[in-house]
């Protein structure tokens, strides 16, 4: 905002030895010509973009971290939903080879059913390896024999049909088709991304703190200019604005800084993964988060977040000077 002669500005031009206007000393620098009611470069202003580039680095990280569990989730989700288990379980008056083979016939006859594998009882055994030891003996251990069952896509099968064929069949046996599974996952993803909500929501509480603090700082600091240009006829709503335009720069900058940091991150991250992939430790990440892509929707999500906190820092900013200077009339 600049201020001009004309609308009641006095100018910074020398006056004669003995005027009235010269015995009033230097303007301030706020109210010489050309000069911003709000400084454009100050130690304020930049500590106020250094807090809100942590903070939208912090949101940001919060949101990209929320939108990996989902994708991983849907994942994990879609995975398990496509497969279920048959458990045959040994009976010392029946062969179990006899057993497992007609299970398996019952489940190929299955029309929502696109694959069947058995596992023998080695393969089972070396299941329970890593629980049991690799020293015990399980020749003596009734180990159920495990029947894994690929869904066919688009088809969602009649397990409780499947389930009282088998039943009649070879009794004592018993279908997984992992629902406690799902759910558990879906509640997990479901904690994560509400936690990761909740720190989104407090980061914009901080952030609005933050700001009506170094607005209501700014303002007390420029008093006297402000009741100056009050006399000259300058009224609430243009000085509301032209704190509003600073601080929405302000705001865009800080949340620009921390919105990249947190991009880059998270590529960093997604590039070290891939490096990683081949190693146990890189297994379990992409078993976590699966390829740590956050997609176009987390990029947005991250971009969204950096403009909401630009434009809080405005609306803040612009309510902030409304009611201090509603309290200096």
């Amino acid at each position: 905002m600049t201020f001009f002669a004309e609308s009641g500005q006095a100018d910074d031009t020398p006056h004669p030895p003995g005027s009235p206007d010269s015995e009033l000393g230097p303007l301030p620098e706020a109210l010489k010509r050309n000069q911003s009611l709000v400084p454009s470069d100050s130690s304020a202003g930049r500590a106020l973009v250094t807090v809100i580039a942590i903070l939208t680095f912090l949101a940001a990280l919060a949101a990209g971290a929320a939108q990996l569990v989902a994708s991983a989730s849907s994942e994990w989700n879609a995975s398990i939903a496509r497969e279920a288990t048959i458990q045959v379980r040994p009976n010392p008056q029946r062969d179990i080879e006899a057993d497992v083979a007609a299970a398996a016939d019952i489940a190929r006859a299955d029309v929502a059913i696109d694959g069947v594998l058995v596992y023998s009882r080695a393969e089972a055994e070396r299941l329970l390896s890593p629980w049991l030891g690799t020293t015990l003996d399980f020749v003596e251990l009734p180990i159920p024999r495990l029947i894994v069952l690929t869904v066919k896509p688009g088809i969602q099968p009649d397990f409780a049909t499947l389930r009282s064929k088998l039943a009649a069949a070879v009794p004592g046996t018993t279908i997984d088709d992992h629902r406690a599974w799902i759910a558990r996952l879906s509640a997990m993803a479901g904690t994560v991304v509400f936690g990761a909500l909740a720190i989104v929501g407090l980061v914009l509480v901080a952030a609005a703190l933050a700001i009506a603090s170094a607005t209501r700082g700014a303002v007390a600091s420029n008093r006297e200019i402000l009741e100056v240009l009050h006399f000259v006829g300058a009224d609430d709503q243009f000085i509301a604005r032209e704190y509003q335009r600073r601080f929405l720069g302000l705001g865009l900058k800080g949340g620009l800084i921390g919105g990249g940091a947190a991009l880059l991150c998270l590529i960093v991250g997604g590039m070290m993964a891939r490096y990683w992939r081949a190693s146990p430790g890189g297994d379990q990440l992409e078993a976590l988060f699966g390829l740590f892509d956050i997609g176009i929707w987390g990029y947005a999500s991250v971009a969204a977040i950096a403009v909401i906190i630009a434009l809080v820092t405005a609306a803040v900013s612009r309510t902030t000077v409304r009611r201090h200077l509603s309290g200096l009339q």
